[in-house]
């Protein structure tokens, strides 16, 4: 045997032993059975995009049975937030609102400085709105593994007039698109 051949042998050896552990192992969730999600907000993913530095994390959780949806929003280095939802829609498209997440009751503008927890709960099919309004919570759910949602988060300073920088966007300053994020 050369010794050539012997580090080759080897590696098919190695190759060979660790190919069922590789086939053993868990595949991830397919989208279809997700149960975790979550999304990162930004100004560069709004529409139209928002030069401001607010970020957010938004993430997801759907109950064993699929009828409650736990979740926690974060945000950072933005101002006079008023409300934050779901809305359904792909990348680069705004969409109507399907879930708040804050701001229901609506919150005043002008509210200042925003660092922390903005909202967290538990939602059910009860708390869906617009065009998911009756629905099932698997409606909402549907979307999100389907990547055809997103969380946005809105601000206004009071002043009129609108969208005149950050702090001051009722259309939204800080988005993200909601992914799979595991089984």
């Amino acid at each position: 045997m050369s010794s050539r051949t012997a580090p080759t042998n080897r590696l098919i050896a190695t190759m060979g032993a660790l190919l069922p552990l590789v086939l053993a192992a868990p595949a991830g969730a397919e989208p279809t059975d997700a149960k975790n999600f979550a999304t990162h907000l930004t100004g560069a993913e709004e529409v139209p995009e928002r030069a401001c530095p607010g970020q957010g994390q938004a993430v997801y959780q759907l109950s064993k049975d699929g009828l409650e949806l736990k979740y926690r929003l974060t945000a950072s280095n933005i101002n006079n937030v008023v409300a934050a939802h779901i809305h359904t829609g792909p990348l680069g498209v705004n969409g109507p609102v399907v879930l708040f997440l804050f701001g229901s009751p609506p919150v005043p503008p002008g509210g200042g400085a925003q660092n922390g927890v903005l909202g967290e709960g538990t939602a059910t099919a009860a708390n869906l709105v617009g065009p998911l309004t009756g629905q099932p919570l698997s409606a909402l759910v549907a979307n999100m593994r389907s990547g055809n949602t997103y969380t946005n988060v809105h601000t206004n300073d009071g002043v009129a007039p609108t969208n005149t920088g950050c702090g001051d966007f009722p259309g939204g300053e800080i988005r993200g698109q909601i992914v799979v994020n595991g089984p």
